[in-house]
C-alpha cells in the first residue's frame, strides 16, 4: 500500500506541478503584459532581468509545490501505517 500512496503522492505532485505553471504564466502575462519568457516564444525579445526574475519565481513555486507534496505523502504514509497497527 506504500507503493500505491507513493505513486498517489507522484501524481499530485505532477498535476500540481502543472497547475503551478500555468499559474505563474498566468499571473506573469497578467502583471507585465508579456508572455512569459519561457524560450517558446523567439520573436518576443526577452530582457536578461525578466527572465531571471521569472526563472527565480517559477523556480520558488516549482519548490514550494515539491515540498508540500512530499509532506502530504509522508503524512499519508504515516497516518496508514497507524491505522494498520490499530487494526
Amino acid at each position: 500500500m506504500n507503493v500505491l500512496i507513493k505513486l498517489l503522492g507522484t501524481g499530485i505532485s505532477i498535476g500540481a506541478g502543472f497547475v503551478g505553471t500555468k499559474l505563474v504564466n498566468a499571473v506573469w502575462e497578467k502583471s507585465t503584459g508579456n508572455k512569459a519568457p519561457t524560450g517558446k516564444h523567439e520573436d518576443t525579445p526577452t530582457s536578461l532581468r525578466s527572465a531571471l526574475t521569472f526563472a527565480l519565481i517559477s523556480a520558488s513555486v516549482s519548490t514550494i509545490i515539491q515540498v508540500l507534496a512530499n509532506r502530504g505523502t509522508q503524512r499519508a504514509i504515516t497516518r496508514f501505517a497507524k491505522t494498520q497497527d490499530i487494526v
